[in-house]
């Protein structure tokens, strides 16, 4: 059958899909794509058949399908964690008080250097992501810091240096120091 799909019989892979459609969504749901388990099963079968020149002749294909889905499952689980931790990100900035004037201009200056601010911040590696948002935006001091990453207080504060200096490149210094002034809170 994958010499036939080879040999472009588009109905020949049309069968493959049909006899491993079944596992391939077991897979992707047991594999913890959840929801999303249709759409790792698609781009699955999608990858599939744009590598099929790379399967080697003789090989089994399901175990090399599964291979993929599993893959895809895994890659679909981690954009979901990252959507999720961006949009929880994102409430955490919007939680943060306005500007002391409640003048429309200041609102809105205000809005635009949180956005700046989630965009810089997000940016960031993991860990001094985590750091950063522990410190400033939970508002945690650095022993409670340190206990909620696991992390010694010394990489906490190392941690947090490097991550404040890498969001001053980003944003600029008067970015930041305007954001200090907006009710005292760093970064």
């Amino acid at each position: 059958m994958i010499a036939r799909v080879r040999a472009g019989e588009r109905e020949a892979y049309a069968e493959l899909v049909r006899l491993h459609a079944d596992v391939a969504h077991r897979t992707a749901v047991l594999l913890g794509a959840g929801s999303d388990a249709e759409d790792v099963v698609q781009v699955s079968f999608v990858k599939a058949y744009r590598a099929l020149a790379t399967f080697r002749e003789g090989a089994a294909f399901r175990p090399w399908l599964l291979r993929i889905v599993a893959n895809e499952a895994r890659n679909a689980g981690r954009a979901a964690r990252r959507l999720r931790s961006a949009v929880e990100r994102n409430a955490a900035l919007e939680a943060l008080p306005p500007a002391a004037d409640d003048d429309p201009e200041s609102l809105a200056v205000s809005r635009e250097r949180r956005a700046e601010l989630l965009a810089a911040v997000q940016a960031l590696s993991e860990p001094h992501r985590m750091v950063v948002t522990c410190r400033y935006l939970l508002d945690l001091d650095e022993e409670e810091t340190a206990t909620v990453l696991g992390w010694p207080r010394g990489t906490v504060k190392s941690r947090l240096h490097r991550a404040l200096a890498r969001l001053r490149a980003g944003l600029g210094e008067p970015v930041l120091a305007a954001r200090c002034d907006d009710g005292g809170r760093r970064p």
